[in-house]
């Protein structure tokens, strides 16, 4: 790219914008608005020809497209059902709703996320005193579903397959003994 001094111009993986103020052995000199000078390979930069805030201004506010998506925003699922004055917490363990990638992880790691998240949310519920809680482990081999009730039983609660109506065969509901 060919750049000229007075060219606004963006640094690619910074968040620096200024503008050309010269060259100095093959780099390019930027000056960001606060007056300090940086040099910068031209495969660093991208050259500016308006402002965000300027093309904001051309922004259709009634495109289809933008309020189908704000709409969607306004739709997220809440964690928590209420269901007969009782509030039931569900926890979704299947591993892409945990994690962004499993790139790079074996079985081994997803299963101790999907355990770890599985422990946290149940002490959360016995410290909140949230008397229902729902695990959703799909069906699989069962190796995730007989690892949560290993550690289920590590605490004072009952557990028993979901509504299969609701849930399917890949749901436990988990009960909390409110201690008194």
């Amino acid at each position: 790219m060919c750049f000229e001094i007075g060219n606004k111009v963006a640094v690619v993986d910074d968040v620096i914008k200024g503008v050309v103020t010269g060259f100095k052995n093959q780099m390019v000199v930027v000056e960001d608005v606060s007056g300090m000078q940086y040099l910068f390979s031209e495969n660093e930069l991208v050259k500016i020809e308006q402002d965000q805030h300027e093309l904001s201004k051309f922004l259709n506010i009634n495109n289809k497209f933008l309020k189908e998506k704000v709409g969607q925003q306004k739709r997220k699922k809440s964690l928590f059902k209420k269901t007969k004055n009782e509030v039931v917490m569900e926890v979704d363990l299947h591993a892409e709703k945990l994690m962004k990638s499993t790139k790079g992880l074996d079985n081994f790691d997803i299963l101790n996320v999907q355990l770890d998240t599985a422990k946290r949310k149940l002490e959360y519920c016995i410290q909140k005193r949230i008397s229902k809680l729902v695990f959703i482990h799909g069906v699989g081999e069962g190796v995730l579903k007989s690892e949560l009730h290993t550690l289920l039983n590590r605490y004072n609660v009952s557990f028993y397959d979901a509504s299969y109506k609701e849930y399917g065969l890949g749901a436990t509901e988990v009960y909390v003994y409110q201690n008194q």
